[in-house]
């Protein structure tokens, strides 16, 4: 058997996941990441870490298991926090969970179990991992949950396949109700406390409140665009996409750019690098026919562009550009080379059904273009790629 250091994290599904594998007769040992205490920044008078070290405290003593907490906060703010605020900063939208288990959890924090002598990590994750054998070397394979309502394959996509070597995910065959079972029937504290919903190295806080500490105000113009005014803006017609066209594929990767007089002011706002394409809430204009959407925004006149309804068509367009250095294969062996294409399934958020696209590798990076067009494709968030229900590689979006 193996010797397994498990991520508690204080919720039901780590909780799980520990007993499962000290069932299996694994020497397990629970590690609880402690991932923010900088009083510089208030958030409230909450303070989540420190309740849900305790939960998972408990749940080792239930289980029978070594425990200890690992003070991970200066790493996090240095390669998650700064980042995030950096790229707010400059009109992008980051992932704070995919950066938070590419640089954290599958790294700071697998290197500390190696040095405990671990021979894998293990975490509550609604994934799974399958190995099978290429040419005399070890693939390993990073596979959808089993419950499809929880699939987290998305939040891993910038695993590597050195990482996921080393990573185990207990719970990935379950779903949910399952998971919450056994940890009733284990008598677990954990059984029935609610999922975290707050940002993943903080916990009960609203991203704005906690943008604000760092980005400060500065009011600018809301302007509404009309719907006619981005259809003239738009790429290309909706046609069948000539895969030999290069034209095309940059084309329909391009994100639409307004001007003030593309529309007209209807408001304003205490900062573009707080708002993000596709949101909704937090606009503060009425009066209007249909609910108003950010389309875009820009952080260099410190404009907002709005339109009416979730269907106007400054949210949509085909495709999306993945800078060189900011692609990653999960399968390296199934990396395509320049001038090649690959038909996937991909998706752009997490809990997204995959869309149907195609990959076209050029020299500067890689063009996904979907057969249909997708809502409020953001830069600085990720794209995942899948063939069938396995994730074989990512990449940040331009």
């Amino acid at each position: 058997m193996a010797k397994v250091v498990v991520g508690l994290s204080g919720g039901v599904d780590s909780s799980v996941a520990a007993h499962l594998l000290k069932e299996q007769g694994h020497e397990v040992i629970g590690l609880f990441m402690k991932n923010w205490h900088d009083d510089s920044v208030t958030i409230s008078d909450e303070c989540p870490w420190l309740e849900d070290s305790n939960d998972a405290m408990l749940v080792a003593q239930k289980l029978g298991i070594p425990f200890q907490t690992v003070d991970l906060s200066e790493q996090y703010k240095e390669r998650i926090v700064n980042y995030m605020f950096d790229e707010y900063a400059a009109g992008r939208t980051p992932n704070p969970d995919v950066l938070c288990n590419r640089e954290i959890k599958f790294d700071v924090f697998l290197d500390i179990a190696l040095e405990l002598g671990a021979d894998f990590v293990a975490t509550g994750h609604y994934c799974q991992k399958r190995t099978s054998m290429l040419d005399g070397k070890e693939i390993h394979h990073l596979v959808a949950g089993a419950d499809p309502n929880k699939d987290q394959s998305y939040f891993l996509c910038q695993v590597s396949q050195e990482q996921l070597a080393r990573t185990l995910f207990p719970i990935g065959h379950l779903q949910k109700p399952e998971v919450r079972e056994i940890a009733a029937a284990q008598d677990l504290i954990t059984a029935g406390k609610k999922d975290s919903q707050g940002l993943c190295f903080i916990g009960k806080v609203r991203l704005p409140d906690f943008l604000q500490q760092q980005l400060k105000p500065k009011v600018g113009d809301i302007v509404e665009v009309p719907a006619s005014v981005s259809l003239q803006k738009s790429q290309v017609p909706v046609t069948t996409l000539d895969s030999d066209d290069e034209v095309d594929v940059i084309t329909l990767s391009r994100k639409r750019t307004y001007q003030k007089n593309d529309g007209k002011i209807v408001g304003s706002h205490q900062g573009a690098h707080f708002f993000t394409r596709g949101q909704r809430r937090g606009l503060g204009v009425g009066g209007t026919q249909e609910p108003l959407f950010v389309i875009e925004t820009d952080v260099e006149t410190n404009t907002i562009y709005v339109g009416q309804s979730k269907s106007h068509p400054g949210l949509y367009r085909r495709g999306l550009f993945v800078k060189e250095n900011e692609t990653h294969w999960i399968r390296p062996d199934l990396e395509i080379a320049v001038g090649d294409s690959m038909p996937v399934m991909a998706r752009i958020r997490y809990r997204q059904e995959l869309e149907p696209a195609i990959l076209y590798r050029k020299e500067n990076g890689l063009y996904v273009i979907f057969d249909n067009e997708q809502s409020a494709i953001s830069a600085g968030q990720f794209v995942a790629w899948y063939l069938d229900s396995e994730c074989i590689g990512s990449g940040v979006i331009a």
